[in-house]
């Protein structure tokens, strides 16, 4: 995922004010009452604010991540440590956020933040110090491959960047052929919140779809905030689609599908992994027969995640671990073993460019993780393509079909 509009990094920003002498020469580093040197993981999240349920599952599955790591002496001489700050989904807190962790020469890697919007703004903090930053969540292909990657003109922009989750081109791609081989709908009007992952999930969408056969019927931007969504409605029910895709998150699509079924719209509401949140049932009294799609397989179907899913339990969280919990461990876990891989070939020590040294590890980095294997391409992407397709039934989530973009099944 995700989202917010992108805030751009002002000229004042220079490449001076965002490099931080504090990521210079670590020494043995911080060493801890156990005589082990203290690694600092950094976290970025909303959770705080209407995306805290998804925030607080992000936060509490990188300290589980950790505490597991710390547990079992995963890295010798090494213990890891948790800071996790709060981004409320706006860009400029996230990158107030990723200068205050660069500041901290102990912090080796950032993981989020969820929304994409707030990615662009923490990308140029992390490349000027070093830092790595691996999100469990964010979508937009802009991050990775660049401004031009429609244009098939892939270009790494940020070498210290990295997700665990598939990119929208993928998600939305899947979504069309989703709702065309499977919902079997055959007009759809598509809505956008206008923010980074919305509008490119919202393309991705209409493009897959419309390929296919698909027809568009109508276009929609809404804002992010809105909560009244008569005149929508309207043009929605006027259109008469098969179905309503929404580029955006639940705050506002919960209220959109329960307004659109109130007008008369009876068709289902279907969105992306901004969807996916069991607060979005909770927002919708309407709910039923509505899809999200989400990155991954569901972890309850994994049996890669069936420890994952017993230490959450056992660890006494508040929270649900949500839709990026799984992908959240194992971002964590990616950065662990770069650190592991880093220490083991300087002889047992974080040398002095530790930053620099956990950046290149993290392009080798590969594992089986709660979500599959864990690994990256030439861009910093996930090598799991992986998305699901959940249906609302019953007052909760239901996974309908799992497969691999490139594998898609047209049966």
């Amino acid at each position: 995922m995700r989202h917010r509009s992108l805030l751009l990094i002002t000229t004042a920003l220079t490449t001076g004010a965002l490099t931080l002498t504090a990521c210079g020469s670590r020494g043995d580093g911080n060493k801890n009452g156990e005589g082990k040197t203290t690694v600092v993981i950094g976290l970025d999240a909303p959770t705080t604010g209407e995306l805290s349920a998804l925030g607080l599952g992000i936060r509490n599955s990188a300290q589980l991540a950790v505490d597991i790591a710390n547990k079992n002496n995963e890295v010798k001489g090494v213990t890891f440590k948790l800071q996790a700050l709060d981004d409320k989904a706006l860009p400029n807190v996230g990158q107030q956020n990723a200068t205050k962790l660069a500041g901290n020469k102990d912090v080796l890697g950032i993981v989020g933040p969820l929304n994409s919007g707030v990615a662009q703004s923490m990308q140029q903090v992390s490349k000027q110090n070093n830092l790595t930053l691996i999100s469990p969540a964010n979508t937009t292909p802009d991050l990775t491959q660049g401004p031009d990657w429609k244009k098939n003109k892939r270009v790494r922009q940020f070498p210290t960047y990295f997700r665990t989750a598939t990119t929208d081109e993928v998600q939305g791609a899947f979504d069309g052929q989703y709702a065309w081989e499977k919902v079997k709908a055959k007009k759809a009007y598509v809505i956008d919140d206008q923010k980074t992952y919305g509008v490119g999930l919202a393309s991705s969408f209409k493009d897959q779809f419309a390929k296919l056969g698909g027809k568009i019927v109508g276009t929609e931007h809404v804002s992010p905030d809105d909560r009244d969504f008569k005149a929508v409605v309207s043009k929605v029910k006027s259109a008469k689609p098969d179905l309503v895709f929404y580029g955006g998150e639940y705050p506002a699509s919960g209220p959109l599908s329960q307004q659109l079924k109130d007008g008369g719209v009876t068709v289902p509401l279907m969105g992306g992994d901004g969807m996916y949140s069991a607060d979005y049932i909770k927002l919708n009294k309407k709910a039923q027969g509505d899809y999200a799609s989400s990155v991954g397989k569901p972890v309850e179907q994994l049996p890669s995640a069936k420890k994952y899913i017993a230490d959450y339990k056992a660890a006494g969280f508040k929270e649900p671990y949500e839709a990026y919990g799984g992908s959240t461990y194992d971002s964590t876990w990616a950065l662990i073993q770069a650190v592991k891989n880093v220490v083991e070939a300087n002889n047992g020590k974080l040398p002095d460019d530790a930053r620099k040294k956990v950046t290149e590890a993290m392009n080798k980095v590969t594992f089986d993780g709660v979500t599959g294997k864990v690994a990256f391409d030439k861009y910093g992407d996930t090598t799991n393509t992986m998305i699901t397709a959940y249906q609302v039934e019953k007052g909760d989530w239901a996974a309908r079909f799992s497969a691999p973009f490139k594998e898609f099944d047209k049966s």
